[in-house]
């Protein structure tokens, strides 16, 4: 089974030698990692690895742990498929979708992109504003007050802020949302349980979304 494990460790030269060293005597095999941030002498990445069957993915944390400096700041099952390309590939395919059908594709492909449970394509209106599009897992936004909506620029929405309805405050909702698609629309991308999106991940989304606003307004290719 695949796990995604968030690490924060020193960032100096053989840190990542000794991570892989430790996790694979606990039968662990690294598949991907994700350089999120970097600063302050840390290093924050998401390392995807495979566990046999059988082994506890408790063991990915005693392990990770005992190289000097390291702490896991999260551990949870992952089960989106892996490539190197994962942006350029939702680029592309956006280039290449129908009219009408970018919201989505954008729903649909985003959470693999980020490591993230789900994700949400906000339009406003005159009034209010509507779900585009949405993918499996995403909680129902029909009925919820958005008082950042509409949306005027890249923002994240931690577990705790007041707004959030009281059920999704109990299941840790992590948000972060960026503008998409026209005045005051928006992506928003949710975890369940954490860990919490970093600055680092909004402003990837912000700039990919930035992008895809203008490819998906392309003619199809």
């Amino acid at each position: 089974m695949s796990y995604l494990l968030r690490l924060v460790v020193p960032d100096k030269p053989g840190i990542l030698g000794a991570v892989a060293t430790a996790l694979g005597t606990a039968g662990a095999d690294i598949v991907s990692l994700d350089v999120l941030e970097r600063g302050g002498g840390v290093a924050v990445d998401d390392v995807v690895v495979d566990l046999p069957h059988g082994r506890l993915p408790d063991s990915l944390i005693t392990a990770a742990q005992a190289v000097p400096g390291v702490s896991v700041e999260s551990l949870r099952p992952f089960a989106g498929p892996l490539d190197t390309h994962r942006e350029l590939d939702l680029l592309d395919a956006l280039a290449r979708a129908a009219e009408g059908t970018s919201a989505k594709l954008l729903a649909a492909e985003l959470p693999r992109v980020f490591h993230s449970g789900w994700a949400v394509v906000l339009s406003a209106t005159a009034a209010s504003w509507e779900v585009a599009a949405a993918s499996e897992a995403a909680p129902s936004f029909e009925g919820v007050e958005l008082p950042w909506m509409p949306l005027g620029g890249p923002r994240l929405l931690p577990s705790e802020d007041a707004w959030l309805p009281e059920r999704w405050r109990e299941m840790a909702i992590e948000m972060m949302a960026s503008p998409y698609g026209g005045p005051g629309c928006a992506v928003v991308l949710g975890r369940s349980g954490g860990p919490a999106f970093r600055r680092s991940e909004l402003l990837r989304l912000a700039h990919l979304t930035g992008i895809a606003t203008t490819v998906a307004s392309l003619p199809p290719a």
